[in-house]
């Protein structure tokens, strides 16, 4: 039995699927304007987890992962490098699928885009605008949060807290300050760029909120078992996305369970450009940080509790990561009928408790290590690589791991640099390399007589 957190109803509950023979779960993916940090990976790693657990427990499982590939930032960035709408969504979507599959992650079922989905988003306007729900305003729709009752479910806001001060803010256009838009019309650099759509209230574009509620009805319907998102996106997105579906639909429940990932800092402070402390996925991967120990690195962490990023973490991970592949030697698993051990899968049962999972396979790796007996321990071997496996580690083999992206010149001249700072009393120094060469998933030790073996 699977046990999920359920955000809306505030409470770890029993996952009772809508239907037992075909499990839906949609979750919002990135706003294509610029490579992916690690706070996208986290929520990308943790649905693609949840995605195995399910596949495993129910067989039929479809994951919807959108791509908002028209957005006010995608329009800023185009306009700012005097390209197109098209090619920086493009090259930044592609940036993105490379650097995910480069920390292991899964495809998921569908991957619609907000702009292959005009007619839909059109559509759930119009069907909102008849109920009573939306109302046009100076060009643009926009939804009234009042005429939705039980709106702040999911976040705990009030309506009558959405004044002039509020995060939504207020606009002259709106009959109420927490009212958000649905349909914008189309401005000077819309035209510039191509940025609109022809719509029954004239020429524009689809609020953010909206083109969510559009995708996941065209490909999950008006009511499916899961909605997952980091928990940034609770409010106010994931809770118009709740006003707007439910709204749309009479007598819809939208999604059933609101299973949100905690924030993610670096050293203790929220990543922003105006910090420089935005860590990019794609800078660590450059770096010589193997995909593998990112991932491991996001995993540690129980995926609602926040997660802070220090220097500490990549090379824990590498750390840990090298003493697991160590244990791979000499076995080769692809013949296997080994089974996932069940008290990791338990683990990740009970609220996807990974970290739990985690100190499975520490448990397996020590037992491993006690064995003496050599089928045992294959056997033992075997199981523990099938566990990890199913939350994407292990993926390679001991000569892989530890000899892919091996740069021997650069360890070298690592070595010497730490050497001469050794020979020049630069302790400091030579602290740093050895940290450094570490951080690369080197072991280096200092001999007698002077030299270092790596």
């Amino acid at each position: 039995m699977v046990r999920l957190y359920n955000t809306l109803t505030k409470k770890k509950e029993l996952f009772t699927p809508i239907n037992k023979a075909h499990v839906k779960m949609y979750v919002c993916g990135p706003t294509v304007y610029d490579t992916a940090h690690i706070g996208n990976a986290r929520s990308v790693v943790v649905y693609d987890v949840l995605f195995q657990l399910l596949k495993s427990c129910y067989g039929k499982v479809t994951y919807v992962r959108n791509i908002t590939d028209i957005d006010d930032k995608i329009i800023n960035a185009a306009n700012e490098k005097n390209s197109s709408i098209e090619s920086i969504s493009t090259y930044y979507t592609q940036a993105f699928h490379e650097d995910m599959k480069s920390i292991n992650c899964a495809e998921p079922t569908h991957e619609p885009k907000a702009t292959e989905n005009i007619d839909r988003i059109i559509e759930l306007i119009q069907y909102l605008l008849q109920s009573g729900h939306a109302y046009k305003s100076n060009r643009h729709v926009y939804f009234s949060v009042e005429s939705y009752p039980e709106y702040g479910a999911l976040s705990g806001k009030k309506i009558d807290e959405l004044d002039h001060g509020s995060r939504v803010g207020i606009g002259e256009n709106k009959k109420h300050p927490g009212d958000f838009v649905l349909w914008k019309p189309a401005n000077d650099i819309d035209y510039k760029l191509s940025s609109y759509w022809n719509s029954p209230w004239g020429e524009g574009r689809p609020g953010w909120h909206i083109e969510c509620s559009a995708m996941s009805y065209a490909y999950l319907g008006q009511d499916f078992d899961i909605h997952g998102g980091g928990i940034d996106l609770q409010f106010p997105h994931h809770e118009n996305e709740i006003a707007q579906s439910k709204s749309a639909f009479v007598g819809s429940t939208f999604a059933k369970y609101w299973v949100h990932n905690g924030f993610l800092t670096v050293n203790k402070e929220k990543m922003s450009k105006s910090l420089f402390n935005i860590v990019k996925v794609r800078d660590l991967l450059t770096n010589g940080i193997k995909g593998e120990v990112i991932r491991y690195a996001l995993l540690k962490t129980h995926y609602r509790k926040p997660l802070d990023w220090t220097e500490n973490v990549i090379s824990e991970s590498q750390e840990t990561l090298n003493k697991f592949y160590r244990l791979l030697r000499g076995v080769s698993i692809e013949k296997s009928d080994a089974e996932v051990s069940k008290d990791f899968i338990e683990a990740l049962k009970n609220d996807l408790n990974i970290p739990e999972a985690l100190a499975v396979l520490h448990e397996m790796a020590t037992k491993i290590n006690k064995t003496n007996n050599e089928n045992e321990k294959l056997k033992l071997t075997e199981s523990f690589v099938k566990s990890a496996r199913f939350i994407g580690l292990l993926e390679l083999s001991y000569e892989e791991w530890f000899t892919t992206g091996v740069n021997h010149q650069e360890i070298k001249r690592l070595i010497d640099l730490r050497r001469a700072a050794k020979q020049n009393k630069d302790y400091d120094t030579a602290d740093k390399i050895r940290e450094q060469l570490k951080q690369m998933g080197v072991s280096i030790s200092d001999n007698e007589d002077g030299t270092t073996t790596w």
